[in-house]
């Protein structure tokens, strides 16, 4: 007799993914995409912080405050997360100010002043959560497009005098991320307008909107820091940040190609090219 073939297997879904979910668009993002895929997925929501439209109805989730850690890893283990990725900002308060529970003091006393840099703080972060056997991944692991690609997003792209500008502000992060010290820095002919602290990359460019020289609009370049741990804080942008460099009186916005997240790649170069700023991604130094 013939032999009839097996029904081929089927291809099994990823392990359930917690998303901890900060504030911004990359965490509802993360969520349209395993909804897409039929992934298994929960939100950890942190009051304050995660936006009410990441966790729409029908969403599995739970509210925490961010300072209750012990609640936290007991949620995200009822719920059967095996993997976890932290996407979106966290506003940084003194450790007293996120009123900790027992776990967190216990946290915060192990971590000592690693808290006060976002580097130390985010691998302690990832170890914590590693110990209690999970396994943490990237955002750029659950949907690889997010990375930038290198060159002009759109038809707009920069030129000689912009090029120097973006080799300048390299330069600059890379002796600044060495020190733990911001992913973004404004730049315009040659002079630097602004630093990335820890107000974030939004107020850095309101900053700058009443520092610009007169002629061509600066110029904000963004890229990890040396050495950062890269499952975590990525620079991000997406269409709010372009509209913000338009507000701001800049001219165009580099990032690093492979390094940074761009929230609709598409939607980002139609934008800059209506608003008439590029958008370019730089190869790695």
């Amino acid at each position: 007799m013939p032999t009839v073939p097996s029904a081929s297997p089927r291809t099994a879904l990823p392990p359930k993914l917690g998303i901890l979910a900060g504030s911004g668009p990359l965490p509802r993002r993360l969520v349209e995409v395993c909804l897409g895929s039929g992934r298994p997925f929960f939100v950890l929501a942190f009051n304050g912080e995660t936006e009410t439209a990441t966790v729409a109805a029908g969403t599995e989730h739970a509210w925490v405050r961010v300072g209750a850690v012990g609640k936290a890893i007991q949620t995200l283990k009822d719920a059967g997360c095996v993997e976890l990725v932290l996407a979106g900002p966290v506003r940084r308060r003194s450790p007293m100010a996120f009123r900790p529970d027992w776990r967190g003091l216990q946290f915060f006393a192990r971590i000592g002043r690693r808290f006060f840099g976002d580097d130390g703080l985010l691998s302690a972060v990832i170890h914590e959560l590693e110990a209690e056997g999970f396994r943490v991944v990237g955002a750029e692991a659950i949907l690889p497009a997010l990375l930038a690609a290198s060159g002009a997003f759109g038809r707009n792209a920069p030129d000689a005098e912009a090029l120097a500008d973006i080799e300048r502000g390299i330069g600059i992060l890379k002796v600044l991320g060495s020190l733990d010290i911001g992913q973004a820095v404004v730049i315009q002919q040659g002079v630097v307008l602004g630093i990335e602290a820890v107000e974030g990359t939004d107020r850095l460019m309101e900053r700058c909107r009443d520092l610009h020289r007169e002629g061509r609009g600066g110029i904000l370049v963004k890229m990890p820091k040396p050495g950062q741990e890269s499952r975590v804080d990525l620079p991000t942008i997406g269409s709010r940040t372009v509209e913000r460099a338009h507000r701001a009186g800049l001219t165009g916005i580099a990032v690093e190609a492979g390094g940074t997240i761009v929230l609709d790649r598409e939607a980002v170069g139609a934008l800059a090219d209506r608003l008439g700023l590029f958008v370019y991604g730089f190869e790695r130094r």
